[in-house]
């Protein structure tokens, strides 16, 4: 399996015990979000849009939880094919108190654009005439590709993400008043905190593609990148692309029984065992 490791230095000086791995903290409240919807088609393949494949797919991780782990709520972004914004989708998670947000996605690649020289011709410049090259854009479609991946969110988003944190203190800490706005170490505690949320992201996405992997599909890791559901989130979060919609195997895939079944029981079991691990 091809994962990527990012190195995460903490400020350990006033670490909480809350935030470290394999405490005890229990998992109870898991919010899903089915990326796009409404208006926001997303990706689109050949017959399918990415916005109702990435619901599809919610909907059945959803039942699985349900049925699976009678211990933990889950709390939906959407159910239907409307468009909750980007700063809706981590405001529904952030008041309700959630332990993990999860966001899913279908992943498409970019059309790859050739300049190819079709003959020449004369222009005139000032007096003289002079011979330039014909050029034909040929637009080649990118669809071979296939497989997934799990983004976290990149470390260049990380005041965003201090600043859910603040404003949710109350929500992200079992211990009260710990995020005291007058006390001049809570800008440190907050630091930790968002440190400490991107470890536990990395984990929970690591579970997540080792699934995918179990499982034979392409394998492409876990990545960092600044995206905005995930910067205003005050807890760890998850963002899996679960395929690619323009290619024509994958998209069969994507839209079949077997297929979403495959991938919600991927994303289903990387939560247990990341769940499995937290509350040792």
């Amino acid at each position: 399996m091809r994962t990527r490791f990012i190195t995460l230095i903490f400020l350990l000086g006033f670490a909480p015990l809350s935030l470290f791995a394999g405490n005890g903290k229990r998992i109870t409240k898991i919010v899903l979000d089915a990326g796009h919807g409404g208006k926001d088609i997303g990706a689109r393949g050949k017959f399918s849009m990415e916005k109702d494949v990435a619901l599809d797919i919610v909907l059945r991780i959803g039942r699985l939880i349900k049925e699976n782990m009678p211990d933990v709520e889950v709390v939906y972004t959407r159910t239907t094919d409307e468009y909750p914004s980007l700063v809706d989708r981590h405001e529904i998670a952030n008041k309700a108190n959630a332990d993990l947000f999860i966001s899913v996605h279908i992943n498409s690649t970019a059309d790859r654009i050739e300049r190819k020289v079709v003959g020449h011709k004369y222009v005139k410049r000032g007096r003289k005439k002079v011979r330039v090259p014909v050029y034909s854009v040929i637009r080649h479609h990118e669809g071979s590709r296939q497989g997934t991946e799990t983004y976290v969110l990149g470390l260049h988003r990380n005041g965003q993400k201090e600043e859910a944190i603040g404003e949710y203190g109350e929500t992200v800490s079992d211990e009260p008043g710990l995020l005291n706005e007058d006390d001049p170490q809570t800008g440190i505690i907050v630091a930790q905190y968002a440190q400490a949320f991107l470890s536990k992201s990395v984990a929970l996405g690591t579970k997540i593609q080792q699934q995918f992997y179990n499982q034979g599909r392409p394998d492409y890791g876990v990545k960092q990148k600044g995206l905005e559901v995930l910067a205003g989130s005050a807890m760890p979060g998850v963002l899996v692309e679960c395929g690619f919609i323009n290619n024509p195997e994958e998209e069969e895939y994507m839209n079949s029984e077997k297929g979403q079944k495959e991938i919600a029981n991927a994303i289903y079991k990387g939560i247990k065992a990341f769940k499995s691990d937290m509350e040792k």
